[in-house]
């Protein structure tokens, strides 16, 4: 997400943002902005949310357009966190006289393309772990009855970060239990989006009537399973969805090896919404950068009711796992925390 504006004495000369990938970048935008305005900008200032682009890719490249049309001087907010070229931008465009200024609200316009930088320089999803919990931390009860636990402000708010995901993820447990469609629905139910779906199944036991598998949108369903499962369900399954073998790690699936592999075929981002074992397996693993925990005002109790992290759980206070950046904000009646999973780089 990048957007650039041109501005000479206080003036706005032109506006642009990047609006799709192959489109042209905010800067080219802005320029065009400009001209349909009639406006000059040569001798203008460029302010802009991330460096220009200085390669070709699908589009040419942003430093040989604000050369040639004259800018005097170049604002940037983000270093293009590319490590193949990160920072020539800045050079090319001193090179050619142009001043440059760089990390003006460096860390908000990070923070814009979190996603996405994760990805180009990781080459793995941004993983998001999503929940719906009650305050005392539960998911569901003994006998896996979930719905609803948060309100329908709540939910759609969690259809926005669906929405927003390049692909979703549960286990096959929440496949069994709850039989989710993990499509995007608007508030009249109407189906906005399906986005990438994909199912942890270790031994191949989704269903043939799951909804993930048997909907309008099952080809855009993956269902991961490992080499134990048995090859005659997995025969089954290939003839309705995709399926991907992955390795196993202890039993189930790894899910490094299974991030970048989705990272090779460009899957940007990841949301989980799996049950508390799926959550706390890229939790305990540090393969999660985010979490969205959605708090209703209830208490669920009892010692079988099913967890939001379950997991093996932290041995000592030295071991637990840390949130920062935290941001709570009311939902309707309900509690939504977002944060970043670890410790603070330093």
């Amino acid at each position: 997400m990048v957007g650039a504006v041109l501005v000479r004495g206080g003036k706005l000369l032109g506006a642009g943002w990047h609006r799709r990938a192959g489109w042209p970048h905010a800067e080219v935008e802005a320029l065009r902005d400009a001209a349909r305005r009639g406006a000059s900008v040569r001798g203008a200032t460029l302010f802009v949310t991330l460096e220009p682009c200085c390669t070709q890719g699908r589009t040419p490249p942003c430093t040989e357009a604000i050369v040639a049309a004259g800018i005097r001087r170049v604002v940037v907010a983000a270093t293009d966190p590319n490590p193949c070229h990160g920072g020539r931008g800045f050079e090319l465009l001193r090179a050619a006289g142009i001043a440059v200024e760089t990390g003006v609200l460096a860390d908000a316009a990070t923070r814009l393309n979190e996603v996405f930088n994760h990805w180009v320089v990781h080459r793995t999803p941004f993983v998001t772990v999503k929940a719906a919990m009650t305050l005392d931390g539960k998911i569901a009860t003994a006998s896996g009855e979930s719905k609803w636990i948060t309100g329908p402000p709540a939910r759609a708010v969690g259809m926005q970060l669906r929405f927003a995901a390049d692909a979703v993820l549960v286990g096959i447990n929440t496949v069994l239990a709850d039989n989710p469609a993990l499509t995007v629905r608007g508030p009249a139910g109407r189906i906005r989006k399906a986005p990438r779906r994909l199912v942890l199944d270790a031994l191949a036991r989704t269903p043939a009537d799951a909804a993930v598998g048997s909907d309008e949108f099952a080809a855009r369903t993956t269902v991961v399973v490992s080499s134990a499962a048995p090859k005659a369900r997995v025969k089954r399954l290939a003839l309705r969805v995709q399926v991907l073998q992955a390795p196993a790690r202890k039993g189930r699936i790894n899910l490094a090896w299974l991030l970048a592999h989705l990272g090779s075929e460009g899957v940007t981002s990841l949301l989980v919404e799996g049950g508390g074992e799926v959550n706390a397996a890229f939790l305990e693993s540090g393969l999660a950068q985010r979490v969205a925990f959605f708090y209703a005002p209830k208490i669920l109790g009892g010692r079988d009711a099913r967890r939001g992290v379950a997991g093996e759980g932290a041995r000592s206070l030295q071991d637990l796992i840390e949130l920062r950046e935290v941001a709570w904000r009311r939902v309707g009646e309900d509690l939504l925390l977002q944060a970043r999973v670890g410790k603070a780089q330093t």
